[in-house]
C-alpha cells in the first residue's frame, strides 16, 4: 500500500480531521540520512506531523516548515512541506544510539528534548511568512504539535504520530492523525473523540493492521458520520537542483564568491534534505562570477 494522506470533515459534528500512512515516506528518510532507531522515530513523526500541517494550506504554492530545538542529544530537526503533503527534513544528529522508555519503546521525548522550542513556518505567498513558537511540552512531537494548535491558533486538537522500527532498523509501519475541533464542538463530542482515542490507543498497534489511512481515522471517529474531501498519495520529497544551488552561490555576492574560488579553487555543495552532493570546477565558479 502506498503512503497516503486523508481528510475528512465530520457531517454531525464540527471536527475536521487528517490521517497519513508513511511507511515508505519514512523509510526513504531514514536511508538517505542512515538515522538509528530514535532518530528515524524522531524524525518520521515530525515528517508527517508536518505533511498534514502542509496538505491543509489552500494555497497551491504554500509550505509549511517545522522546526523542533529540544535540547536533547538529536539536536535540531527541521521538516518542510508542500501544500500537497509531500515533504523532505533532516535531523542533525542522526546516529544517536538507542535510548528506549521499556524494552521496546523508543524514548523519542528524552532523545529530542524539553528545553527548547517548536516553531511554525507557513509561507503562503504573503509579504511576510506566518511564525509560531511555542516552548516544548514533552518532546514526543505529538503532543507538541497539539500544544501548538492550541496555543498559537487557538484550535483545540488531537494529534497522534508513531514510527515502528524492525530488528533490522528499518521502518515496519509509520502514520499517524490530526483531529481539530471547528467553533460549536461541546463536551459530548470533545468527549466522544477522547473514547475513540483512547479505544485505538497507540498508532503503531492499529497500523501494523496493515489498515489504512483512512481505516485509522474512521476508527478514531466512529461516533461519528464522516465525508472524505480528499484522499491523495504522499511521498519524500526534495526539490533541489543545481540551478538553484547555483542561484545560492550567486546570492552570496561577487567578494564572497571570489573568496572561496581563490581560496578552495573549486566547492561542493551537499543538500541538507537529500544529500545530493553538487560539484563546482574553478571553472563552474568562473562562469557563476561573470553572471553577478
Amino acid at each position: 500500500m502506498s503512503d497516503q494522506i486523508v481528510r475528512v470533515l465530520a457531517k454531525d459534528a464540527p471536527i475536521k480531521a487528517s490521517a497519513i500512512s508513511a511507511r515508505d515516506l519514512v523509510e526513504r528518510s531514514r536511508q538517505i540520512h542512515k538515522t538509528l532507531p530514535v532518530a528515524t522515530a524522531a524524525l518520521g513523526r515530525a515528517l508527517m506531523g508536518c505533511s498534514m500541517m502542509g496538505n491543509q494550506l489552500k494555497e497551491e504554492h504554500g509550505t509549511v516548515t517545522l522546526q523542533i530545538k529540544g535540547g536533547g542529544p538529536l539536536g535540531s530537526i527541521t521538516v518542510t512541506s508542500d501544500s500537497e503533503g509531500n515533504v523532505r527534513g533532516y535531523v542533525q544528529n542522526g546516529e544517536v544510539e538507542l535510548m528506549e522508555k521499556v524494552p521496546g519503546k523508543l524514548d523519542v521525548g528524552q532523545a529530542v528534548g524539553v528545553d527548547g522550542t517548536l516553531t511554525v513556518i507557513k509561507d503562503i505567498g504573503l509579504k511576510e511568512p506566518y511564525v509560531g513558537s511555542i516552548g516544548l511540552l514533552s518532546g514526543e512531537i505529538a503532543d507538541d504539535i497539539t500544544a501548538y494548535f492550541a496555543e498559537s491558533e487557538q484550535i483545540p486538537s488531537a494529534c497522534a504520530l508513531g514510527v515502528l522500527v524492525d530488528t533490522d532498523q528499518s521502518v515496519l509501519c509509520a502514520g499517524g492523525y490530526l483531529i481539530q475541533l471547528l467553533p460549536g464542538a461541546d463536551d459530548e463530542v470533545i468527549s466522544k473523540i477522547e473514547r475513540g482515542v483512547h479505544a485505538v490507543g497507540p498508532v503503531t498497534t492499529a497500523l501494523k493492521e496493515g489498515i489504512s489511512a483512512l481505516e485509522l481515522v474512521r476508527r478514531v471517529l466512529s461516533d461519528f458520520e464522516l465525508e472524505v474531501l480528499e484522499e491523495s498519495p504522499v511521498e519524500y520529497r526534495c526539490y533541489c537542483s543545481r540551478e538553484r544551488v547555483s542561484r545560492a552561490l550567486i546570492s552570496m555576492g561577487r567578494e564572497e564568491l571570489t573568496a572561496l574560488l581563490e581560496e578552495q579553487g573549486s566547492a561542493e555543495l551537499t543538500c541538507q534534505f537529500c544529500d545530493a552532493v553538487y560539484h563546482y570546477s574553478r571553472e563552474d565558479l568562473e562562469k557563476l562570477l561573470s553572471e553577478i
